[in-house]
């Protein structure tokens, strides 16, 4: 069984263990609090057989920079070794999205031309490219361009009370 929740402070060390896990350097543990304490954003936890498996996050560009758009883009996520290919990043990121759906009407993400495995998740849920670039908002791509999707997101409906 798995879990989704909203990331605390207290999750810091575990999410650091998962970046670890994963072979990602630990400058997590620069960025991450502010990520945390900020309302614009929201930090994801995933939970399976009593731990920590893995984590994502979500960022918000006030501003357009070239031909990519203001608004809310999915962030880094990393699931551990061991739990991946087993729904991890699809619930975290299905999380995020609806998370994203409640204050805005589509969400963005910018992956690597060379990450196949994250651009299969966000394609397989709807997502579609809409432009390539070596920068997108900082990001830098090292190995090649980068890829900027984008999926429009359902307006939630919400239940009024009917007269009786």
């Amino acid at each position: 069984m798995r879990l989704i929740r909203e990331a605390t402070t207290a999750d810091l060390p575990e999410i650091l263990a998962v970046e670890r896990s994963a072979g990602r350097p630990g400058d997590a543990a620069l960025w991450l609090p502010h990520a945390l304490d900020d309302p614009q954003r929201i930090v994801l936890v995933a939970i399976g057989d009593g731990r920590l498996v893995g984590w994502a996050k979500t960022h918000r560009f006030l501003g357009a920079e070239g031909s990519a758009p203001a608004g809310h883009y999915l962030g880094g996520l990393t699931v551990r070794p061991e739990a991946r290919r087993a729904g991890v990043a699809t619930a975290l990121t299905s999380a995020r999205c609806a998370w994203i759906a409640e204050r805005e009407g589509s969400v963005h993400c910018i992956i690597s031309v060379t990450n196949d495995a994250s651009l299969a998740l966000h394609r397989g849920l709807g997502f579609i490219e809409v432009a390539r670039a070596r920068s997108f908002h900082g990001t830098l791509f090292d190995a090649g361009d980068g890829i900027l999707l984008t999926r429009s997101l359902a307006p939630r409906t919400r239940k009024t009370q009917q007269p009786s």
